[in-house]
């Protein structure tokens, strides 16, 4: 029995030979589209649900991990190992961590015996997934749940993420900034950059084009990491042959130590849009 199950929400961008390599346990957000609802991972695929959206992006709608779910994660994990480890996005983004939370007070007399610890990863997208990857091999390292949580804590620290979106229409959706605004700046074509800092989202700027928005997020990058040997992900938004001409800049422009692309989740490009690329990593061997 391992020592240390590894659960995590669909927004940690995980591929799914990864998740199947380290045995992780996806917890599926919900959207809704002309009133039927969606598991995340589950019922479509990310380009399935993209296409939903161009179809009709008013309609397309988000909620976060019911409870039932997440409390039946808990219970199907516990029955297959000494102690669960369960890491979200940022709670400043999702309710999940909460929700994470309550699961784990009400499994807890099911699973008397089985410790059960809880972390906001204070990140999102494939930087949460490498805050979950770095707690998945020190769990198939065989290491205890309290070095488990070291390891996740420790490249929460490091990892970073830079985004740019192709359009700024759909931005209002997230809070923040008003609708008029987000429209305006789809008529002048402006394309915001983003990071997340403190477990915010923040803009950092803004590019007129893709080619820009490509050079921009290599610099920032570049900036980061210097000539240090760097863990990446490239990530996109239904734009699967730009991410693999941007993995192929990164290839040759950096020294990477592990390399691979995922698509966003369908619940980031609710406020996104499709067309966004962006770049996780971080520094080390």
């Amino acid at each position: 029995m391992p020592k240390v199950a590894i659960v995590t929400d669909s927004i940690s961008c995980l591929t799914r030979e990864m998740v199947e390599q380290y045995g992780v346990t996806i917890l599926p957000l919900n959207f809704h589209f002309r009133g039927k609802v969606y598991k995340d991972w589950v019922d479509i695929t990310p380009s399935q649900a993209y296409e939903l959206f161009l179809q009709d992006p008013e309609s397309f709608k988000t909620s976060s991990v019911s409870p039932g779910d997440c409390l039946d994660a808990f219970r199907k994990v516990g029955k297959q190992a000494k102690s669960i480890f369960c890491i979200t996005l940022s709670v400043k983004l999702s309710t999940v961590y909460n929700v994470a939370l309550v699961a784990k007070k009400q499994v807890k007399a099911e699973l008397p015996h089985t410790p059960i610890e809880v972390l906001d990863s204070r990140t999102v997208t494939a930087a949460e997934g490498f805050v979950v990857l770095a707690a998945a091999r020190a769990a198939a390292e065989g290491k205890s749940l309290a070095e488990v949580v070291k390891a996740a804590k420790e490249m929460s620290d490091k990892v970073s993420f830079f985004a740019f979106l192709d359009t700024v229409r759909y931005v209002y959706r997230s809070g923040r900034i008003p609708k008029i605004a987000s429209q305006a700046g789809s008529i002048l074509n402006i394309k915001p950059m983003l990071t997340i800092s403190s477990g915010v989202l923040h803009f950092v700027g803004v590019v007129r084009s893709r080619k820009s928005g490509v050079e921009r997020l290599l610099k920032l990058m570049r900036d980061k990491v210097e000539q240090n040997p760097v863990h990446v992900a490239v990530m996109h938004a239904h734009a699967p042959e730009e991410a693999e001409k941007l993995k192929e800049r990164v290839s040759s422009e950096f020294n990477c130590s592990e390399l691979w692309i995922s698509e966003f989740s369908p619940l980031m490009g609710y406020a996104t849009g499709t067309g966004t690329l962006g770049l996780a990593f971080y520094s080390g061997d």
